[in-house]
């Protein structure tokens, strides 16, 4: 559930906000994370599934996905971007 989703983060500090649990992959994925995946810079490097949490997208303020970031890389990498 959302709730506990948000509890298990609280454990690794989280200060970000959390959306809601949705699909990101198959038939039933949120239309925004198939556009993304699909944009050049959105692509992934194994396939364009998204393969585990925390997969991050940079969109600049055109609304075009500057770069796609893995789950292990910290979200401060992106600022610098």
């Amino acid at each position: 559930s959302n709730a506990e989703i948000k509890e298990f983060a609280a454990g690794y500090n989280v200060k970000f906000d959390l959306f809601s649990k949705i699909c990101v992959n198959g038939d039933d994925a949120h239309p925004l994370w198939k556009w993304m995946k699909v944009q050049p810079k959105g692509r992934g490097m194994l396939g364009n599934a998204i393969k585990w949490n925390f997969t991050k997208f940079l969109i600049d303020k055109n609304g075009c996905v500057v770069k796609r970031y893995g789950p292990m890389e910290e979200p401060l990498v992106i600022e610098k971007d």
